[in-house]
């Protein structure tokens, strides 16, 4: 089986492949960010790197089986005030996924986003012929990170046009006290990982008004009775755990670079168990 993955970042879908226990013969990853494709090659060196998606040649690369993705989100986001939908710089990328769809017509596809209106939402599934499920990552993870999946694997997770039903994972009941290697957390979840953890706030007292206040972030404690002074952000073994990627992946890069990718990133064990489908 060839894999295409397009947006592929640091090739979480690889990841689950592995996981969920399907072979493939040749992995194709369409990225740009440099540190994405650094840490893909560093654990999976036998990936096919292919650049831009808006240069790639798709006729080039065939026959594809599996097209995976997820899609520039900024301008479906709820955090965004002008949400553009398809027509948006970014999120108008999706075109490309389409293309890739209708020139390889491949047996499998996934394709992931954020949560958005209802108009987004029917647009991508008018183009694809399925309608989406939705999955919050706390299902199988310590973080809370609800997304929406179009896909056609047989027994995946989709309520398609010929209204079948699936299931969604199992509730693993993981907390984010269970992740921890050091510290208490006050909270059961983790907030949703974002690119913009890789922006931590200067200090302290900073970091304790966005966190009560806005919600915008995930801290924890060394002494749950003192907390402005004895906070901390979540380390980059904590952050791979939330997004269920296995501890060490991104270890050639320093916090801030792997929570990029890691904010931007799949849940793993999201995709894999969609993923399984493809044995049955």
């Amino acid at each position: 089986m060839n894999v295409l993955s397009l947006f592929d970042g640091m090739s979480c879908g690889q990841i689950a492949l592995n996981r969920a226990g399907i072979k493939y013969d040749k992995y194709y990853a369409s990225e740009i960010k440099e540190n994405g494709i650094k840490v893909t090659q560093h654990n999976y060196p036998g990936t096919i790197q292919l650049g831009d998606v808006t240069k790639v040649n798709f006729r080039k690369y065939t026959p594809i089986d599996l097209l995976i993705g997820g899609s520039p989100c900024q301008d479906f986001s709820r955090a965004n005030k002008h949400r553009l939908g398809l027509s948006g710089d970014k999120s108008s990328l999706f075109y490309y996924y389409l293309k890739a769809l209708q020139i390889y017509k491949p047996k499998y596809f996934l394709l992931e986003n954020v949560i958005m209106d209802r108009y987004g939402a029917d647009s991508i599934s008018s183009e694809l012929g399925v309608f989406p499920i939705r999955i919050n990552s706390s299902l199988v993870s310590a973080q809370l990170r609800d997304r929406l999946y179009w896909t056609n694997i047989p027994g995946g997770d989709v309520i398609d046009m010929f209204g079948r039903s699936i299931g969604k994972p199992k509730n693993k009941k993981i907390k984010l006290q269970d992740i921890l290697t050091s510290c208490y957390a006050d909270r059961e979840k983790s907030r949703c990982l974002l690119e913009s953890d890789s922006r931590p706030l200067s200090t302290k007292s900073k970091m304790m008004h966005r966190y009560y206040k806005t919600g915008f972030t995930t801290i924890v404690f060394k002494d749950i009775n003192d907390k402005e002074n004895t906070c901390r952000y979540l380390n980059q073994t904590e952050l791979e755990r939330c997004q269920t990627v296995p501890d060490g992946y991104t270890d050639i890069l320093k916090r801030n670079g792997a929570a990029s990718l890691l904010g931007d990133g799949w849940t793993v064990d999201v995709i894999a168990h969609i993923l399984k489908g493809i044995k049955g």
